[in-house]
């Protein structure tokens, strides 16, 4: 037994478990126990492995150092994760925050865009576009198609994509703008900038950039892409007053939206990053130079091909005016000023009918350019204007200066001038109304009024000339003793009655034209005498209507008034178309066609004036400085009638000949000899006996008749005054003030 025994293994004690208890437990293996002789157990296999710790520990392998970067990676992910999360979530609270103060949705709407007044001429041809904007809105399939591709390319290449805020280039600005250390790239979609330009003030805040992007979100919901895209052409600024894609075309090229180029709608793109800076006008070097950026961009895009391009990139920049150019600006300008008082503040887009000839408007203003070209310089005459209107008063044509993109100021409706002898006619047409004739004979010599004696130009005196002659020779001392003998006041009564409405100085220096008026002011009191003695109010507006056709206003015709009687009628323009043939206005002949008009020249030549007309037209031209100072001896029979002449037979080419209206028998006196007084048969000197009657038939022969010479005596309806009429006379009484204001003999 004890041998089998011994066979067997031994059996090892356990806790609690019974001896033959061989089910799984807790035991104390041979590993478990303790040796009374302090000897360890063999651990071999432990100590290899505590080794390679030890190496583990002094050099990683690689596979342990790739895998600490990917825990890296992993971790930044993850870190990046919550923190976008939790940007997000502040985002949303504070865009929420700032939509709260924003009104309710249901109230949005795009503003109306400032409304534009479409100023047509005559044949409905378009004059300019006035207005906010200085513009009229277009349909995106209207304008040239490269103005939205390049708008796009450089503004907001993933417009068709996003839906309103684009966190791809919003992303891409932060990291150039955070990189370059200030703001070089802006990171708002086109639909932002809408939002901001119809219903935000720029500033530069937080909540105005939150309502921002609200804003463009309720557009892209609201809008197609075309139409917000439509939308933000037609609003966005281009500079120099220029709203919209169709004004800036206008401005900078001269021509409409429609017909830009490449290269035009790439300048124009450009702009909107600064309009001010980058305006063609102000510099166009760098306009160009932000133009190939635009271009680039473009070709980066596929919106056009390299040679297209290339070819843009190579056009020579021009300098665009600062302001637009051409004369008939001056006309919009006017217009524009009117519509008030005729519907009220402009509402609404509305198209303007005017009388204006456009082609007239620019013969006007290239006579003006051209003479103040050729003589200004030598001349020392800077500025000239020039008004054209038919006999009924609608202006055809109206040019406010040389250069409406160097002045806007308007010589022609604004500017007061001394009209010198171009005022004349009036006094003249107040003595005929008086009872004198052309015929009527006054001594040209030295007259004193008094502390003022007026002087001839050539400063010469020709003794007895009949006023027929005096005129057409532009006599001033002539001219005085009419203003004297009719009385001041009677002569300016006569002026406001044809249209005159400055206020008008009633003394005896009228006569030379001494108080200021208008261009328009005097042309249009000339307007009588080609239309038969009726008053001719200037106007300009035929018509103004809505853009769905709807009349606002339309000028009503009247028969205007008569001013001017047959009789006066038919003398005056006797008188005045004498002017033309034999005096001082010789340089304004039509040949053939008959006119008529006056010369002015102001003291100094400060002034020089011309103002004629036909049956057809009534034209007046100015040159002067707006300095007031003198100009090298230019008179109005000079460069004003040249220039008057040059438009005139412009404006009247293919025109049918046409007479003045009125008719007078011109006549001739014959100035007798001085001869010593004899007594009459009752013993009294020799008297001027009262004419006799002629037949009235006789006065209504054509102008053109063969003129009879009749004696001196024989011509007059009243006393000639001596030849020193004005003068003190040492036998005669003083004149009193009375005398001098109503022209008393004394």
């Amino acid at each position: 037994m004890t041998s089998k025994r011994s066979k067997e293994a031994r059996i090892e004690p356990t806790f609690d478990v019974p001896q033959g208890n061989k089910s799984g437990g807790f035991r104390v293996t041979s590993a478990d126990r303790s040796v009374a002789s302090g000897k360890k157990p063999a651990m071999k296999k432990p100590a290899a492995k505590s080794s390679a710790r030890r190496k583990s520990k002094k050099k990683p392998t690689r596979r342990n150092r790739g895998g600490g970067f990917g825990r890296f990676i992993g971790k930044s992910i993850y870190w990046s994760l919550v923190l976008g999360i939790w940007l997000g979530i502040g985002v949303a609270g504070l865009v929420g925050y700032y939509a709260v103060k924003l009104p309710q949705s249901a109230s949005w709407n795009v503003p109306e865009r400032p409304p534009n007044a479409r100023i047509v001429s005559l044949d409905g041809e378009l004059i300019a576009n006035r207005g906010l904007t200085g513009g009229a809105a277009m349909r995106l399939n209207e304008m040239s198609p490269y103005i939205p591709m390049a708008v796009i390319a450089i503004e907001d290449r993933r417009y068709k994509y996003h839906f309103g805020f684009d966190p791809i280039g919003f992303t891409r600005a932060m990291v150039r703008n955070l990189s370059a250390g200030r703001l070089v790239q802006g990171g708002s979609t086109l639909t932002q900038q809408l939002a901001k330009n119809l219903f935000l003030e720029p500033e530069r805040t937080l909540e105005r950039k939150a309502q921002e992007l609200i804003l463009a979100v309720w557009l892209e919901t609201k809008y197609s892409k075309d139409e917000i895209l439509e939308l933000y052409l037609n609003r966005v600024y281009f500079g120099s007053g220029a709203y919209g894609v169709d004004a800036a075309s206008r401005r900078y090229f001269s021509k409409s939206a429609r017909d830009v180029n490449l290269a035009e709608a790439a300048i124009l793109a450009g702009l909107l990053k600064a309009p001010s800076k980058l305006s063609p006008a102000r510099n166009p070097e760098l306009a160009k130079e932000r133009s190939k950026i635009v271009l680039s961009a473009m070709l980066r895009d596929d919106f056009i091909t390299k040679d297209q391009a290339s070819a843009a990139k190579n056009m020579k920049p021009g300098k665009a005016k600062h302001y637009w150019s051409g004369s008939e600006h001056y006309v919009a300008d006017f217009v524009m000023k009117r519509l008030p008082a005729l519907i009220g503040e402009l509402r609404e887009d509305v198209v303007v009918d005017t009388t204006i000839n456009f082609s007239l408007q620019r013969e006007a203003g290239e006579v003006i350019e051209a003479t103040l070209a050729k003589e200004g310089t030598k001349r020392k005459v800077s500025q000239g204007a020039l008004i054209s209107m038919t006999p009924n008063g609608a202006i055809r044509a109206m040019v406010g200066g040389r250069e409406y993109a160097d002045s806007q100021y308007n010589r022609v409706t604004e500017s007061k001038r001394q009209p010198g002898s171009a005022f004349k006619p009036i006094v003249y047409l107040a003595a005929l109304e008086a009872g004198r004739t052309p015929s009527s004979v006054r001594q040209d010599a030295p007259v004193k009024i008094g502390n003022w004696t007026p002087v001839n130009y050539d400063r010469k005196y020709r003794g007895p000339v009949s006023l027929d002659i005096a005129l057409s020779k532009s006599l001033n001392t002539i001219a005085a003793q009419m203003v004297m003998e009719v009385g001041p006041k009677n002569v300016v009564q006569t002026a406001h009655r044809l249209g005159v409405r400055s206020k008008l100085n009633a003394n005896a220096s009228i006569a030379l034209g001494t108080s200021e008026v208008t261009l328009l002011e005097l042309a249009s009191a000339y307007a009588p005498f080609a239309n038969g003695g009726r008053l001719a109010e200037p106007y300009i507006i035929r018509q103004i209507k809505d853009l769905d056709g709807n009349i606002l206003y339309s000028r009503k015709t009247y028969e205007d008034p008569l001013v001017v009687r047959a009789r006066e009628l038919g003398m005056i323009n006797a008188m005045l178309s004498n002017v033309i043939r034999k005096g001082t206005g010789k340089a304004a002949s039509l040949g053939d066609r008959e006119a008529a008009g006056k010369t002015g020249t102001t003291q100094n030549s400060r002034d020089a004036l011309f103002v004629g007309y036909t049956a057809n037209l009534i034209t007046g031209i100015w040159y002067g400085n707006d300095d007031n100072s003198a100009t090298k001896k230019v008179t109005g029979g000079s460069l004003p009638a040249q220039s008057w002449k040059t438009f005139m037979n412009a404006a009247h080419k293919d025109i049918p000949l046409a007479s003045l209206p009125g008719f007078y028998e011109q006549t001739i006196a014959s100035i007798p000899t001085v001869k010593a007084r004899s007594r009459t048969a009752t013993g009294t000197a020799n008297q001027p006996a009262t004419p006799s009657l002629q037949n009235r038939e006789q006065r209504q022969r054509q102008v053109n008749a063969e003129p009879r010479r009749r004696s001196l005596s024989d011509i007059d309806g009243v006393p000639r005054p001596p030849s020193n009429v004005g003068q003190q006379q040492q036998q005669q009484r003083p004149r009193t003030i009375l005398d001098l204001l109503f022209g008393g003999r004394g």
